[in-house]
């Protein structure tokens, strides 16, 4: 990804990389500038664990992990996605740190780059990431692997309709009149998505519902997406954001669709093993109380420079209007532009609830997963009780989209 002549700027946490048969290893960066051909690498490995995550092969069953007595301290490693705009409360929670106030005296916690969601679940498979910061694919899939590490999930991040389910085409398309023509434009085009992701099963329910087949479906990176279509070798792609604005705003290519355009979310969940929740009990209900100021500071629209300055600190490769655009940029409705870009529910509302589910399907379909989720998989109770003692109710917040003029940076 290109830096776009940003400064130097405080070195993010350690990223993870991935073997292509393996739990993920962790690997320390000494710079937040990594080499463009190494960042090819990761961001290639990244988008392929996407759709390969199920078919990794775990190691066998580990002991259960050791967390400590409850009142005492604790060191968490947090897996998070700077990269992905919808789990910005990860973003927001290592730059202002809230857990500080609730965690035990003495505590530490080291946040970690997982360039993809799956990167970070194989981390938690391994027994070296607590808790993680992902998209519903992943999430969904981590608590599949109970013979491996019994994974949970314990709150919902955001829920869109354009931060994952964005439809870019190339800039010489022809100029639609609406989402729907847009669409229909594909069949018989060359599309690019990272499979077995949030786009993958947006754009499998959009083409099935359009009645439409590409004449090639490609699994790609967001990396070879993104010389894709500069190179001008694809017609369209289905991507998250930030990356979805950065190819807008760098002009390499169109948004015409969107999830708001036929209806189809996506989401981000926080998710943590049952050895944590059962041993520690205090510590799952401080990272979830300090989440929840992380959500109320994203969704107070004041905070919209701050928060795109965090992640301009913890990414490389975006500028900060990209990144501002990607959670506060208005687009047309044309284009499947809407006024609320991220939803905040906190808890599993039945919007949730019906994400994970529709997901789900999606997975044991195409065989990610061996069969539906199990029903203790999602651990509603923590957030319920958090949000009644504030006396709060989900959703708790949404982040909307603000005028051009919003953005005060240069």
């Amino acid at each position: 990804m290109i830096s776009h002549g940003m400064a130097a700027r405080p070195r993010p946490s350690r990223r993870f990389e991935d073997g292509s048969h393996g739990i993920a290893s962790r690997v320390a960066t000494s710079s937040p500038r990594i080499s463009g051909s190494f960042r090819a690498r990761l961001f290639s490995v990244a988008a392929g664990l996407g759709c390969m995550l199920a078919c990794a092969q775990p190691a066998l069953s580990e002991e259960i992990k050791d967390y400590g007595k409850p009142g005492t301290p604790i060191e968490l490693v947090v897996g998070y996605q700077p990269y992905y705009t919808e789990s910005w409360s990860g973003v927001i929670m290592r730059s202002k740190k809230f857990y500080e106030k609730y965690l035990p005296k003495g505590s530490k916690v080291d946040f970690q780059v997982g360039l993809q969601g799956a990167i970070i679940v194989n981390g938690m498979l391994a027994g070296k990431v607590d808790i993680g910061y992902v998209g519903d694919m992943p999430a969904i899939v981590s608590t599949s692997h109970a013979d491996v590490r019994d994974i949970r999930i314990v709150s919902v991040l955001g829920l869109g309709y354009d931060q994952c389910n964005v439809f870019l085409v190339r800039n010489d398309a022809p100029k639609f009149q609406s989402p729907d023509e847009a669409v229909s434009w594909l069949n018989g085009k060359t599309v690019a998505v990272p499979k077995g992701s949030c786009t993958d099963r947006f754009a499998q329910a959009v083409f099935k519902r359009f009645k439409i087949a590409p004449s090639e479906y490609l699994n790609q990176s967001i990396e070879v997406i993104t010389s894709g279509f500069r190179a001008g070798k694809l017609d369209a792609a289905v991507i998250w954001e930030p990356t979805a604005s950065r190819l807008v705003l760098d002009k390499l290519a169109r948004k015409v669709a969107t999830g708001a355009s036929v209806n189809e979310n996506d989401g981000g969940f926080m998710v943590m093993p049952r050895a944590l929740i059962d041993q520690r009990p205090d510590v799952a209900k401080a990272w979830l109380e300090a989440e929840l100021d992380a959500q109320l500071y994203f969704g107070d629209e004041k905070n919209a420079m701050q928060v795109s300055a965090m992640a301009l600190e913890q990414t490389t490769g975006f500028g900060q209007k990209t990144l501002w655009y990607s959670a506060y940029g208005t687009y047309p409705k044309s284009e499947g532009g809407t006024t609320t870009r991220i939803l905040l529910p906190y808890a599993f509302t039945p919007e949730a609830r019906e994400l994970i589910a529709k997901a789900a399907k999606f997975l044991f379909e195409i065989k990610s997963i061996k069969a539906d989720i199990r029903p203790e998989a999602v651990m509603p109770t923590f957030t319920e009780e958090i949000l009644k003692s504030r006396s709060l109710k989900a959703p708790v917040g949404e982040v909307k989209a603000l005028p051009d003029s919003a953005f005060t940076g240069s």
